[in-house]
């Protein structure tokens, strides 16, 4: 039997005829790549995808707990078979949860028979990482054959008619447009000191841009000593906007790439605290290069990747010449969330203030959408 008030997902036991089984949004069942015969299953098969982020787990299964206990006592429908006019009344339910006594208390336990989803109404930045979130959780359930669509993505933003129409960030360089230019890099020509002296630092600098997303006025203004070492793993300490700053993490290929750029520099593989050197140094390695010379040298590198896209892909030759240094920042983060990434972690790599911000780097559902269309034909086969 539904527990009531609100149960906890490990606490929850769904009653047959609300479990999802026969949700009215379900996929055909032989298609599904999921082990779960009811809702409860299939988002604790998603929440298991985060499984190594602890608190991306906590924040997910509260906006997926939120929505499926809200579905049950509320609607008296099964996430499985939530509308789109459902999402539209979610939205709203979100601005001011009702009836409070019923959904919203302190901050307790949830073994607590006090504990409640909600301590009160959401403020507005709340409300759109919650909306956020659940399209995540939407998106993977219709992706992986559980459900036939995300009704979310259906609903018409509200409150934002005089607002400029967002799109999303098409300024970055394909998968097959960033190995065209790994290799251009890889290939260029080391016979002279002054030639290695230009391999690596492009080298160095393709790595920087693209793993850590800088903006190029940041890697003209930072030294070696930015980089730094906290409980055995590396971070990158960035100023940026508004003298914000910030810390980014260093992979193990970006802590490679900078070992080797240092020993070829003649420096001590790992940066010293407070090191003066410059991030990016000129050929002659005794200054720091400026924003327009990593401009110059990342214009240079894209026509020379163009020109070796030229024959195979023309169109992808030509897009690639307008790439800039900032297009590698747009390349990096849309990278990232194309690897699957948390969008938590996204906005704080970018170091967007706005959620919003990053999530017009998410392409996946434009993809979906595309390849659904395929079976709109003009002449049926």
């Amino acid at each position: 039997m539904l527990l009531n008030p609100p149960q906890p997902l490990e606490r929850l036991i769904l009653p047959e005829q609300l479990d999802g089984r026969h949700g009215g949004n379900r996929a055909d069942h032989t298609s599904c790549q999921l082990d779960a015969d009811n809702d409860l299953q299939a988002i604790q098969a998603w929440l298991a995808e985060y499984r190594d982020s602890p608190q991306t787990l906590r924040n997910y299964r509260k906006e997926a707990e939120r929505l499926l206990l809200w579905a049950l006592l509320e609607r008296g429908r099964p996430l499985s078979g939530l509308t789109r006019e459902d999402c539209i009344r979610y939205e709203d339910f979100l601005i001011d949860p009702k009836p409070r006594e019923r959904w919203c208390g302190p901050k307790v336990s949830r073994l607590s028979s006090a504990w409640r989803p909600f301590q009160g109404p959401l403020a507005k930045a709340s409300q759109r990482t919650a909306l956020l979130v659940i399209n995540s959780l939407f998106n993977y359930l219709v992706k992986a054959g559980y459900l036939a669509g995300n009704p979310l993505a259906l609903v018409r933003r509200r409150g934002r008619n005089n607002a400029p129409l967002q799109h999303p960030v098409e300024r970055y360089l394909e998968h097959e447009q960033w190995q065209a230019l790994l290799e251009t890099v890889a290939n260029l020509p080391k016979d002279t000191e002054r030639q290695r002296q230009y391999y690596e630092r492009a080298r160095f600098l393709l790595a920087l841009l693209y793993l850590l997303g800088p903006r190029v006025s940041e890697v003209a203004g930072h030294t070696m000593g930015s980089f730094i070492q906290i409980r055995g793993r590396w971070w990158w300490l960035v100023t940026g906007k508004g003298q914000k700053q910030e810390k980014v993490p260093v992979n193990q290929d970006m802590l490679e790439a900078l070992q080797t750029y240092r020993l070829f520099l003649g420096l001590p593989a790992l940066p010293e605290l407070d090191e003066t050197t410059p991030l990016v140094s000129s050929l002659k390695g005794t200054s720091s290069i400026g924003a327009n010379m990593v401009y110059r040298i990342i214009k240079e590198l894209v026509n020379q990747a163009a020109t070796r896209l030229e024959a195979t892909d023309p169109r992808q030759a030509q897009q690639l010449r307008l790439a800039s240094t900032h297009w590698l920042r747009h390349t990096s983060i849309t990278h990232q969330a194309d690897a699957g990434i948390s969008l938590r972690y996204l906005q704080r790599s970018a170091r967007h203030s706005k959620m919003d911000t990053t999530s017009l780097y998410l392409h996946t559902e434009d993809e979906q959408w595309h390849a659904a269309m395929e079976s709109h034909r003009l002449h049926k086969k």
